[in-house]
């Protein structure tokens, strides 16, 4: 089956928002998780196993958020809506810090407990920030056409078969 330009588009901002769902549950459960193990150590013994895994926790979480920021083929719904719940949850925080205690996921939770950190610390409205910058460049919404990435292959083919590729 051959997809079309518009489908094309339809499939990769569906994948899009599968990856902001991922980046989320990423942020939620291994960034918040990693920070509360970090500050529960108070600095001392991070190169322990608990120190390094909450460490990798958090490196994982940055690297997952930077390869889908810097990837200008992955749709921008990947980043831009982690980003706008981010603003959102710290603007909730601005205007009724109550309120956005009492409906954290997992209250309780060690997850729950690193949001509240990174939360009232300003880290997610920052985070957030950045994450919605790719919905504001025009070109991430954009794909190339699908036509001219075949006329490029068969261009390549043909000078592959006319031995004029090094």
């Amino acid at each position: 089956m051959r997809l079309t330009g518009g489908m094309w588009r339809s499939m990769r901002h569906f994948t899009g928002l599968v990856l902001a769902l991922v980046l989320l549950a990423s942020l939620f459960f291994a960034g918040c998780w990693g920070t509360e193990r970090i500050i529960g150590l108070h600095g001392h013994a991070l190169t322990s196993t608990e120190g390094l895994t909450a460490v990798g926790a958090v490196a994982g979480t940055g690297l997952l958020l930077g390869f889908l920021l810097a990837m200008p083929r992955v749709s921008a719904l990947a980043t831009g809506l982690p980003g706008l719940v981010l603003l959102g949850w710290s603007a909730l925080v601005a205007a009724h810090s109550s309120y956005a205690v009492r409906y954290l996921p997992l209250a309780g939770s060690t997850f729950a407990k690193g949001l509240t950190d990174l939360l009232f610390s300003g880290v997610l409205a920052m985070l957030g920030a950045a994450m919605i910058i790719p919905l504001v460049i025009p070109g991430r919404w954009r794909r190339r056409d699908v036509a001219q990435d075949e006329d490029e292959m068969d261009d390549l083919d043909v000078h592959a078969a006319l031995g004029l590729t090094p």
